[in-house]
């Protein structure tokens, strides 16, 4: 990072990939942009954005910010629709203490079993338990719908040759894995401090992807392959479309993540003052727990007061 430009605003231009970089034309023309020594592009008014543009960015670690006129004004990163740092503060807690995180895994298996285990299994045996649980699965719905699985496995160098079924449950997953990911984000989640999984920044979607892997996305996977394997991929994301549907998962995401960490909601629940007023500053830590206002002046005699500290 500290090679990096620092930042890039751009204003009424059209921005576009252009071999591995991204350029911006203007009435003054083309410029092509080096977004990999790029820390953050700022979009003010009258820009737009061509896909390859952005997937170029994200891929060079790039931040993408819309902006107001002269960047006075921050509107968006791509950021969920909560403000508020609650429930990641509330996971980072969870997942830190090692009898809290060991009891969200268990949670996170009954989930998936349906079922209460049985509080003297270690963490081996209910793994043990849900392998079995996901080969049967396999094996039923192979059976099913009559088509042929030898193993979960795909080479991720050549997808070509990797066999319809795999590459169909492959592209089923990522569909998943998005709208996981979004929930997290939207509520407020980290998607990097996972549970099960650990070491990536996805780990917790993936943990929470599982709770709903074959109820959804790997009978998606199945149904598409046993009608052929014409158009497999476009196939495959439209029976998820449809099996996420029938499941109601965009109703249950949330609402399960919440139940993980003892949250219930309630329609009496007071909005966090940060979702309400999302340009409200935030509280200042003390080490009792509590929390002092942020943002506020001293000096108020003085007509240009100065910074509290607080970042504001």
């Amino acid at each position: 990072m500290r090679d990096r430009f620092t930042y890039l605003y751009v204003e009424h231009a059209k921005i576009d990939k252009e071999q591995q970089a991204i350029a911006f034309h203007d009435a003054m023309g083309s410029t092509p942009v080096p977004c990999a020594g790029l820390a953050l592009l700022m979009l003010g008014p009258g820009v737009s954005i061509t896909h390859a543009a952005i997937l170029v960015l994200a891929e060079c670690g790039c931040l993408v910010a819309w902006v107001g006129e002269q960047g006075v004004r921050f509107y968006s990163s791509g950021t969920g629709t909560t403000r508020s740092s609650a429930n990641l503060m509330r996971q980072a807690a969870a997942w830190s203490n090692r009898d809290t995180h060991l009891r969200i895994v268990r949670r996170m298996y009954e989930l998936r079993f349906k079922e209460k285990l049985d509080p003297t299994l270690s963490l081996e045996q209910i793994r043990g338990k849900e392998g079995a649980r996901v080969r049967d699965t396999y094996f039923r719905l192979s059976k099913e719908f009559d088509v042929p699985m030898s193993a979960r496995n795909y080479d991720r160098s050549n997808w070509n040759k990797t066999d319809p079924i795999n590459r169909a449950l492959s592209v089923a997953n990522s569909c998943l894995y998005g709208i996981c990911h979004a929930a997290i984000v939207a509520a407020g989640y980290s998607p990097a401090l996972g549970f099960v999984h650990t070491g990536k920044q996805l780990s917790f979607v993936y943990d929470i992807a599982d709770l709903y892997k074959m109820e959804t996305s790997v009978p998606a996977a199945f149904i598409a392959t046993a009608a052929g394997v014409d158009n497999l991929d476009r196939r495959t994301r439209i029976a998820c479309r449809d099996q996420f549907y029938q499941f109601g998962l965009l109703k249950k995401i949330v609402a399960d993540i919440h139940a993980l960490f003892g949250i219930l909601e309630t329609s009496d629940d007071e909005p966090d003052l940060a979702d309400v007023d999302p340009a409200v500053p935030g509280g200042l830590w003390n080490p009792d727990d509590k929390v002092s206002p942020g943002g506020l002046s001293w000096g108020l005699d003085d007509p240009g007061g100065h910074d509290d500290g607080s970042g504001a």
